[in-house]
């Protein structure tokens, strides 16, 4: 599909291009082959059982608070697929999908555990270090993205995923303000699940949509169906082609919007009976993007049950494998206090030094039960 036809539409007009049903709309024909679109499977299934088992790690006491992505695989794995291997990927919390589909490196699993080379390792993946600030990332990828045009390097284009809460914080007006000004090479990523943790998205702006907030800036703003992977890959692949625009020499960003639910709780600290009706969780788990890319592939005869119990297979080997090497982490008193600031405070020294006499009376078992 063209551009017009994705971007060149009303923000509340959303994009779906494959229903709950698994069925093709408005005569869509997939551009992803066959054997991409079962690998996009593939790697949501991977998500949804990375999340299950991150969350069951937390609550075994291995890792610290994690962000559960459930429902959101269709928006992020169907936004990673349209990315090349040059692009730069910066985000929030929940994203999962970024460093899944980019080699998935067990120390990602480090940083959840409290171990900073998490976050290191990203960076040969062109992957921004995880942010756990509200929008703080968004200013970063716009600078990011305007230093690779100054330079030239037209074959880079930068997407940035976010929730709907960041849109609410000044880092998001003053990221995309900069970008539209600047025409720089950027795709903004909107996860609107609905809640920025407990406060509804309708107490957070009278806009009538997210995406029209890009109007401002001087750009295009779109609604996507979030749950409709098909769709979020579509609308991702020529917003990314309008990034980078050689053609005409005229990059331009977008924003993007995403419709989509998170199942479970913000994080594992969160108790999202608290503010939310099951009955609506229930409603959005009716529209399951993994389930609804299932249905078309069976449909077509592209994914069988044999196929899909080596898939199943395969993911559950690659997650033992990664969470095996949670037991050979080293819990170095010095590597853990390394980043907190150039210059360790008095503060700081004090609690290193404390870890590392209890380490040096008791071993490392001692650190973990002090925790």
């Amino acid at each position: 599909m063209d551009r017009r036809t994705l971007l060149d539409r009303a923000p509340d007009d959303p994009v779906r291009l494959l229903d709950a049903e698994g069925e093709l709309v408005d005569d869509y024909e997939p551009t992803l082959s066959d054997g991409k679109l079962l690998s996009l499977y593939g790697d949501m299934r991977l998500g949804r059982r990375f999340d299950e088992r991150m969350v069951s790690l937390q609550r075994q006491g291995r890792i610290g608070t994690y962000s559960p992505m459930a429902g959101q695989e269709g928006a992020q794995f169907g936004s990673m697929y349209a990315l090349s291997d040059d692009d730069w990927v910066f985000y929030q919390y929940r994203e999962h999908a970024a460093p899944l589909t980019r080699g998935f490196p067990p120390e990602y699993l480090h940083y959840w555990a409290g171990y900073e080379e998490g976050n290191a390792v990203l960076a040969d993946a062109n992957i921004f270090p995880l942010n756990i600030c509200i929008g703080d990332h968004i200013p970063h990828a716009t600078g990011m993205a305007w230093a690779s045009k100054l330079k030239g390097n037209d074959h880079e284009a930068f997407v940035c995923h976010f929730g709907d809460g960041a849109t609410s914080e000044g880092d998001f007006h003053e990221g995309l303000n900069f970008a539209g000004v600047f025409d720089t090479p950027t795709v903004f990523m909107c996860h609107n699940n609905g809640w920025a943790i407990s406060i509804p998205r309708e107490d957070q702006t009278k806009s009538a949509t997210l995406a029209q907030k890009a109007d401002a800036y001087g750009f295009e703003g779109v609604q996507v169906d979030g749950m409709d992977p098909l769709a979020v890959y579509e609308v991702t692949r020529v917003a990314l082609e309008k990034a980078r625009d050689t053609e005409s020499g005229d990059p331009r960003p977008t924003m993007i919007e995403a419709l989509e639910y998170r199942y479970g709780a913000h994080t594992t600290a969160d108790d999202p009976d608290a503010y939310r009706d099951e009955a609506e969780v229930e409603a959005w788990k009716q529209k399951d993007p993994i389930d609804r890319l299932e249905a078309y592939l069976r449909r077509e005869d592209i994914l069988d049950d044999a196929t899909d119990e080596r898939i199943g297979e395969a993911i559950e080997d690659a997650i033992a494998e990664a969470v095996a090497t949670l037991d050979s982490l080293d819990p170095d008193p010095d590597k853990m206090f390394a980043d907190v600031f150039a210059e360790p405070t008095p503060r700081i020294e004090a609690q290193r030094e404390y870890l590392r006499e209890l380490r040096e009376r008791h071993g490392d078992d001692a650190l973990i039960r002090d925790e």
